[in-house]
């Protein structure tokens, strides 16, 4: 991969103790940022970790050496180098004094998005996701470069904060042959998102961190309009933007919808349940966790409705090394935190919701006090065994509690079921217990939590309680 990150006219900007220390640092080459707070050591910060560049204390004539060598900061207190990518952003105290610099690299790597390159051909819009610093910007400057200068596409760019094409008038050479629209405040992003789509006939708009609702809708009204649309936004992964009141609506929204008994009946499901309101607004969306692994959600659609229907998700991670090959692997994963719970059917009814059974897994997250009163279930759903198994097949292992173990020694003998008891719970695969004894012990749901071990919970302990909870278990 070919670097460009004119990291020397950042270093130029520096007092002369700082700069020294990091032109003569092993690793200057991978530097993420410098951290500059009054009254403490400047800090050096590496994929590795930070590091201490001098042992002197950051005064107030080092942060004015520093401002008066850069622009002025904006509505946001950022500000950057005249044709660079480097990002400064100011810390101020209440009369508004600067107190603090952070000093982020800008980077143009050519060649990091290899690895989705058929996906831009796809012609798909493209939502990026992943925790602030993990190279979502870097990958959609490449994007960019690619869509304009090799697809030769009509490539426009949303640049709030400059830090796409750089600072100034003039853009960075790493956009290539796209045009960028500068924001003047972040505030006016969704304004001039709508103005680019109007004034200037675009087939590509890149908009780098979406995290307003206004600025959400206007990605759906510019993917309505049949524009192709390259996004990033906060958020490690995709479920975790489905649960993103602000954002939800990039992936369609989520709605209530509450379904006939016959319905419910023949999808296995509560009444009421949630689904999707619309088409997403991007089709395609890639979770990077680390920088040479992206995971890929190809239909994002189709993946969202399995997310709310607690169903297994195929995840595709392609991975990139350092001698240039590109490897992909496929795996499963399931999702239950968006599943229901309603009121039990009457004891007439024939639905398989008349069990007492509760299913609950992730159960520290999980409020109790929030059930109405004649709550008795929570939507019970197939999980998928999260426990690695050998290729021969492996007992589940159960942990009782709150119940009389002989009793459930018992059944399991009676009806010859494969499961084996143990008396320890970090050995266990699946837990069993009263639901009131469950709901107060706060350590035991924390190791599950922690563990991935799945809680069953019963009312009561009654032969016929028993045998559906230990059926329910041989059958996720």
């Amino acid at each position: 991969m070919l670097i460009a990150d004119d990291i020397d006219k950042l270093l130029d900007i520096l007092p002369d103790f700082i700069k020294n220390a990091l032109d003569v640092h092993p690793k200057k080459r991978f530097l993420i940022e410098i951290v500059m707070d009054l009254g403490r050591r400047p800090e050096a910060r590496f994929p590795e970790g930070p590091v201490y560049l001098s042992t002197i204390n950051i005064s107030w004539i080092h942060l004015d050496f520093c401002i008066k060598k850069i622009p002025q900061f904006s509505n946001d207190n950022r500000s950057g180098i005249q044709y660079t990518l480097h990002r400064i952003s100011s810390i101020k105290n209440r009369k508004g004094n600067i107190i603090g610099l952070t000093l982020r690299v800008g980077r143009a790597i050519f060649g990091t998005i290899n690895v989705v390159r058929d996906l831009l051909y796809a012609g798909d819009s493209i939502l990026l996701l992943g925790k602030p610093g993990v190279g979502k910007t870097t990958a959609i400057r490449e994007i960019t470069r690619i869509l304009a200068d090799e697809m030769e596409k009509r490539v426009v760019i949303i640049d709030t904060s400059n830090e796409i094409a750089g600072d100034g008038d003039i853009p960075h050479p790493a956009i290539g042959r796209a045009r960028r629209m500068q924001v003047a405040t972040p505030e006016l992003q969704h304004k001039v998102m709508i103005e680019a789509v109007e004034n200037h006939m675009p087939e590509v708009i890149i908009i780098d961190e979406i995290g307003t609702e206004l600025e959400a809708l206007a990605a759906r009204t510019i993917a309505e309009r049949g524009v192709q649309l390259v996004g990033t936004a906060h958020g490690n992964y995709l479920h975790s933007v489905i649960k993103n009141p602000t954002l939800c609506d990039l992936l369609g929204g989520i709605q209530y919808v509450t379904l006939g008994d016959d319905e419910a009946k023949r999808r296995g499901s509560q009444k009421s349940i949630l689904e999707r309101k619309s088409l997403p607004a991007f089709q395609v969306a890639i979770e990077i966790h680390e920088r040479s692994s992206w995971v890929i959600h190809e239909k994002v659609d189709q993946t969202v409705d399995k997310i709310l229907q607690g169903s297994n998700v195929s995840l595709q991670r392609r991975c990139f090394h350092a001698d240039k090959s590109i490897s992909i692997e496929c795996d499963n994963s399931s999702f239950n935190e968006f599943i229901m719970y309603s009121n039990s059917f009457s004891s007439s009814s024939a639905s398989v919701n008349q069990s007492n059974l509760a299913i609950i897994k992730n159960y520290s997250q999980f409020n109790q006090s929030n059930l109405p009163t004649k709550t008795k279930i929570l939507n019970v759903s197939k999980f998928t065994n999260l426990i690695n198994k050998s290729s021969s097949y492996v007992l589940p292992k159960l942990y009782i509690y709150g119940m009389n173990i002989r009793q459930v020694e018992q059944i399991i003998s009676d009806l010859n079921l494969s499961i084996v008891l143990t008396r320890d719970l970090l050995k266990a695969d699946y837990i069993l217990g009263i639901r009131s004894y469950i709901k107060h012990n706060a350590k035991m749901r924390q190791i599950a939590n922690l563990r991935h071990i799945v809680i069953y919970t019963i009312h009561s302990h009654n032969r016929n309680n028993i045998i559906r909870a230990l059926n329910q278990i041989l059958n996720t």
